[in-house]
């Protein structure tokens, strides 16, 4: 055997060595991570490309510290209180010079009561959800001197990822069974009685935050929660309640600024993705919704206050089976503005209301009209296309008799009757605008131009 022979003898022989211990090791891995990605692929396609996704999570560099909450005391038989033990690996992580990873190992079911984990900490942490995290079974079980309010609490964290393959499950079926729960009362009635439910995750006055890759369902309230935050990042999440669970948002974002929402898949009982009071910048892209509540920019200005939002996009995204798509919704009586909003490449499936604006909120259908409201300006939609659940028309324009609407832009909108062949004509109050092509269904209703006067309550004063 000559050199030259052996040589390429050896070199074929290690490949296929390699071949055969990547066969045997990663095969079953690669196969799973497909399937995963075929089970999503086969709720909704995109529109459109979206963002790329966030990396996924790797092993932890030498220089990087694991503190596993198991090597901190916790058992995770899922009945066992490991709150100690995530609050003990937590300190220690946070206080870590190096970069740290609080681990929450797979094969393990964690619960822990209401909790904060509070900052800064000295270096960038990951929270690495890999197992289960479940808090006490319902509100009989919730212990009496911790908040009904908030289950797990991320408050002054600035450089923080929360991101695995782990789950969070919130056990909310008995919260929602609650008697002043809306879906409990006798034709809407809301009995009296206690009614606090908990935000599965909340970040408050936190900055420089991730989240990505987690499954979270079935929370009390809200899902997640981000108060107060600057520069948030979430990519790939999978929400999940029954469509008739009440007030179960899948993000709330208020008061916080420079957010991006991408590549989620989120089904629940309320709006999908939710903007409150006082947000701006907020890129919202290639998100699955439904059934739901639609994709939510309010509901602003309850009891007479101001409320702001500006610079809000929606794109890339599907809504099926829900009753609303994309909706503004404002109290009577409050001041401030919604302003320079585009809602773009929207495709609907069986919605009720696909576009909608609705000054005239009202949760209890007992609201006395008011003089002031939010004023809503520089409104966009373009390419919003899909059917529509016939109960209602195409596009409800609802705003206020004494703040019109303005600067409404419509330009490639064409929505379809999901059943039979009547198309509803959209209905319009007080809304001025332009329509950019011809839409399907026509908006004659929208006024053109601007309105003769408007009261002191305009964008420049959020």
């Amino acid at each position: 055997m000559d050199s030259s022979y052996r040589c390429r003898f050896v070199v074929l022989f290690a490949v296929h060595l390699c071949f055969l211990a990547l066969s045997a090791q990663c095969r079953p891995f690669e196969y799973s991570k497909l399937s995963r990605y075929l089970v999503v692929s086969q709720i909704s396609a995109s529109p459109s490309p979206a963002p790329e996704a966030a990396a996924a999570s790797h092993p932890p560099s030498p220089q990087v510290s694991v503190f596993s909450v198991v090597s901190y005391g916790a058992v995770g038989d899922g009945v066992a209180d490991d709150t100690p033990a995530f609050k003990a690996a937590w300190d220690a992580a946070c206080q870590a010079d190096d970069p740290a990873v609080l681990l929450v190992p797979r094969h393990y079911t964690f619960m822990i009561q209401s909790t904060i984990f509070t900052g800064p900490c000295t270096s960038r942490l990951a929270f690495q959800i890999e197992g289960s995290i479940v808090p006490p079974d319902g509100p009989d079980s919730w212990p009496k001197n911790y908040s009904k309010r908030q289950w797990l609490v991320f408050y002054r964290i600035n450089g923080m990822s929360m991101q695995g393959g782990g789950v969070i499950d919130g056990r909310g079926e008995k919260w929602w069974d609650l008697p002043c729960k809306p879906h409990r009362g006798i034709n809407g009635t809301t009995p009296p009685g206690p009614c606090d439910s908990p935000v599965a995750i909340r970040f408050f006055w936190s900055s420089n935050v991730t989240v990505q890759g987690l499954k979270i369902k079935n929370s009390p309230q809200f899902h997640f929660r981000f108060d107060s935050c600057h520069d948030v990042h979430i990519d790939s999440l999978y929400i999940k309640s029954p469509a008739g669970s009440p007030n179960t948002d899948g993000i709330h974002v208020e008061n916080s600024n420079d957010v991006r929402i991408y590549n989620s898949v989120i089904s629940n009982g309320d709006d999908c993705v939710s903007i409150g009071a006082g947000t701006y910048n907020v890129d919202i892209r290639n998100i699955t919704c439904g059934p739901s509540h639609g994709i939510s920019i309010g509901s602003l200005g309850i009891k007479n206050s101001r409320a702001c939002v500006s610079n809000i996009t929606v794109t890339d995204s599907v809504i099926k089976h829900s009753d609303n798509g994309v909706r503004i919704k404002t109290w009577q009586g409050g001041f401030g503005s919604v302003s320079k909003v585009t809602f773009k490449n929207i495709i609907v499936d069986t919605v009720r209301n696909p576009i909608i604006i609705d000054q005239y909120y009202c949760s209890n259908k007992a609201c006395p009209n008011q003089t002031s409201a939010v004023y809503v300006t520089d409104i966009s939609y373009t390419n919003i296309k899909g059917t529509y659940d016939v109960r209602s028309p195409a596009m409800h324009l609802a705003c206020s008799d004494t703040v019109p609407c303005t600067n409404l832009t419509l330009y490639d909108v064409e929505l379809f009757p999901a059943q039979g062949q009547k198309i509803l004509d959209p209905f319009c109050w007080n809304a001025y605008g332009d329509i950019k092509t011809l839409t399907v269904p026509p908006v004659f209703c929208l006024m053109e131009g601007f309105p003769l006067s408007l009261p002191d309550n305009d964008v420049d004063k959020c």
